[in-house]
C-alpha cells in the first residue's frame, strides 16, 4: 500500500528546493475550557523562536492552491508554577496555500524534548514528548505574517497513564523569504 500512495504521490509531486521559507517568534498560553480533557493542573506558558523549512515535495493545482511538506523546527522555554525549562521541537508537516487568499493552512506533528518534567503540580512524565498542532496564518505585505496554533503535547502514555498533556493557543509573527 506504502509503495502504491508512494507512486501516486510522487506522479503528481512537483519537485522544489529545500530552502528556508520563514522564521519568527511565537507564544502561548493554554486555556482550561479550549485544551483537550483533561485539562492541565497548572497555567502554562510557551514562548520560542521557530523556522520553517519547505521540502522539494508538493503539488500545485489548477484552483490555485499549493500544498507542501514542510520541516518545522523551535527553540524556547515552556513556563509554569514560577517553573521553567527548555523546549526543542521538531518535526514534519504539511501546508495547504492559496496564494490570492494570503492565507496558509497547516498541520503537523512531531517531538518534543523538555529539560523540566514538573511544573508545580503538573507532571509531564519525561523528557520526551509527542507533539501536533494546527494552525492558520495570514500573509501581510513587507514579508511578515501572523498566525494562530493550537498546540497539543502529550507523552502518548509513553511514561505511564497519569501522566497529563498540555494544550496551547499560540501567537506567531514571522518574515518569510
Amino acid at each position: 500500500m506504502t509503495v502504491w500512495l508512494t507512486v501516486i504521490f510522487s506522479g503528481l509531486a512537483h519537485t522544489k528546493e529545500t530552502e528556508l521559507l520563514s522564521v519568527g517568534i511565537r507564544g502561548g498560553i493554554n486555556s482550561e475550557t479550549l485544551g483537550i480533557p483533561p485539562t492541565e493542573k497548572e497555567d502554562f506558558e510557551q514562548y520560542d523562536v521557530f523556522a520553517v523549512v519547505g521540502t522539494p515535495w508538493s503539488w500545485d493545482f489548477s484552483s490555485g492552491w499549493d500544498i507542501r511538506f514542510r520541516l518545522n523546527v523551535s527553540a524556547g522555554t515552556l513556563r509554569a508554577a514560577g517553573d521553567s525549562g527548555f523546549i526543542g521541537e521538531v518535526g514534519p508537516g504539511l501546508a495547504f496555500s492559496k496564494p490570492s487568499w494570503r492565507f496558509t493552512f497547516d498541520i503537523g506533528g512531531g517531538a518534543a524534548y523538555l529539560s523540566e518534567e514538573k511544573y508545580g503540580r503538573q507532571d509531564i512524565g519525561g523528557p520526551v514528548q509527542i507533539i501536533g498542532h494546527g494552525g492558520i496564518t495570514y500573509h501581510l505585505p513587507w514579508r511578515i505574517s501572523a498566525g494562530y496554533r493550537f498546540h497539543h503535547m502529550s507523552d502518548a502514555a509513553i511514561y505511564g497513564s497519569n501522566n497529563r498533556g498540555v494544550d496551547l493557543h499560540m501567537l506567531e509573527l514571522s518574515y518569510r523569504f
